[in-house]
């Protein structure tokens, strides 16, 4: 018998345990005892945990491609922190589950049990239970499981599109503010360079950008592996596609000022899963220009500290993952684009 309680907080510090005045995706731990529920949360028996890649990568490499290694990971962070909140990347990643019951706060929302929804906030701020896990999908960043998590009133989330796999749906869904910002960014006729151009979250911002630059814009994709450089290349959605190292900064500054006849770029992306790319990022970027940090291994000290250190004056934008309008944007990137979501759905689907 699920305890039903009242009068529980929007942004969901009723369930902070430690420490207390702080909301939920900072708190180092949070009450994910599903017996006992609040008027104000939507309670989903999840699925699938669709980790982020800074995350995943962490893990992967701490447990050295081990899945069973990896499983005790992430069940030894949940049972720790009550939510997947990397302790080491500080993210955490979304879900897909079915709606199992709706507190009477939140009715007038529509949502009914039994619809599956894609959750729209991190982890690592979701309360979360695993009961099981199923399977470890190491090549795609997800997790099969048997559980269940508490979405809180102010929490956001899209159903399940009916004209795409739950796989599909979640794996574009996870990295929806990155093209939706890059979509707000993107000027006509702008130099856009894309750092980690060839992954998941990549390939949609250079859609985006191509879409907002038009014909007198320039397109500049980064990236590290060449069969994943030949794969963007074949969607023709670059002017250039180039193979760098995105830690080396000089480089990656050389290279840019090679490609755009010194002028340098009006907006670098980066969506690279890996830290100490910052400078890089400034360095391929105009002064005046704007540098969009939406890979979660960004360090704010290292982006700040360096643009300081090399006198350059730019605007940097820390990523958000939500935009308004951001699931229904990135999801008719997939309708759009028969190359992309044909990729998608051979990665992800």
């Amino acid at each position: 018998m699920v305890e039903v309680l009242k009068d529980g907080n929007r942004y969901g510090t009723h369930r902070v345990l430690s420490p207390k005045g702080v909301l939920p995706q900072p708190a180092e731990r949070v009450d994910n005892n599903m017996d006992r529920i609040w008027d104000n949360e939507i309670l989903v028996n999840v699925e699938i945990l669709n980790v982020d890649s800074a995350s995943f990568t962490q893990i992967k490499k701490a447990a050295g491609g081990d899945e069973q290694k990896i499983r005790r990971i992430i069940l030894d962070t949940v049972s720790q922190r009550g939510k997947q909140h990397n302790p080491v990347t500080g993210s955490g990643g979304m879900f897909i589950g079915t709606v199992a019951r709706v507190g009477e706060k939140l009715v007038d929302r529509g949502l009914k049990p039994g619809e599956r929804i894609i959750s729209l906030v991190s982890l690592s701020l979701t309360p979360l239970r695993i009961d099981e896990i199923l399977e470890v999908r190491l090549d795609v960043d997800q997790v099969c499981i048997r559980g269940q998590a508490v979405l809180f009133e102010s929490g956001i989330y899209a159903k399940m599109p009916d004209d795409m796999s739950p796989s599909l749906a979640v794996a574009a869904l996870d990295v929806a503010g990155a093209p939706a910002q890059t979509a707000r960014l993107g000027q006509e006729g702008a130099n856009v360079v894309i750092i980690g151009a060839t992954g998941k979250s990549g390939i949609l911002c250079a859609y985006a950008a191509r879409k907002r630059v038009g014909p007198s814009g320039k397109i500049i994709g980064v990236g590290h592996s060449p069969g994943k450089i030949k794969r963007l290349e074949a969607l023709g959605l670059c002017d250039h596609v180039v193979a760098l190292d995105a830690a080396d900064a000089l480089q990656c500054h050389e290279t840019i000022c090679e490609l755009t006849g010194g002028a340098m770029a009006d907006l670098v992306i980066n969506c690279v899963n890996i830290p100490s790319t910052e400078v890089a990022s400034i360095l391929m970027c105009r002064d005046g220009g704007t540098v969009y940090f939406f890979s979660m291994a960004t360090s704010f000290t290292r982006a700040a500290l360096g643009a300081e250190g090399i006198g350059k004056d730019v605007t940097m934008i820390i990523g958000n993952g939500y935009a308004a309008g951001h699931a229904d944007l990135t999801l008719n990137i997939l309708r759009e684009s028969e190359p992309i979501r044909r990729l998608y759905e051979e990665l992800y689907g």
